[in-house]
């Protein structure tokens, strides 16, 4: 039986520090390979619809298109891309908001250690 192909997955996020944090944290997964890193929310749109990743990792406060909105545009033009939403905010109004542009998976920073590569896996679209 062939080896699954890895999860390809889509950073976004403003913050380098933190989106290079991500990143290494997830060179560990064998099971999951980051393809593109995203700087605001026009981007990571763009890069979603040349790169076809199975999810992106988006920040809700990002310059040019706010997370929301760019959630919203990835889900209507790549249907087949996951969105997880990763933030600051434990807001209960920004998960509902998240949820209704078509997120799929809501993290917050403070969680990321132990639920992070568990949200990728659930939210990536079945092979």
């Amino acid at each position: 039986m062939a080896a699954k192909a890895p999860l390809r997955l889509l950073i976004a996020d403003d913050n380098g520090l933190f989106a290079q944090a991500l990143n290494a944290l997830l060179e560990a997964e064998d099971s999951i390979v980051v393809v593109g890193h995203a700087v605001d929310g026009e981007q990571a749109a763009r890069m979603a619809a040349d790169l076809g990743p199975d999810v992106v990792l988006m920040d809700l406060s990002m310059p040019r298109l706010d997370g929301f909105d760019a959630t919203r545009r990835i889900r209507e033009e790549s249907p087949k891309t996951a969105v997880v939403v990763v933030t600051g905010s434990g807001d209960r109004a920004d998960f509902d908001r998240a949820a209704s542009a078509g997120a799929v998976g809501y993290v917050t920073k403070d969680r990321i250690l132990g639920e992070l590569v568990d949200a990728i896996r659930s939210a990536a679209p079945s092979a």
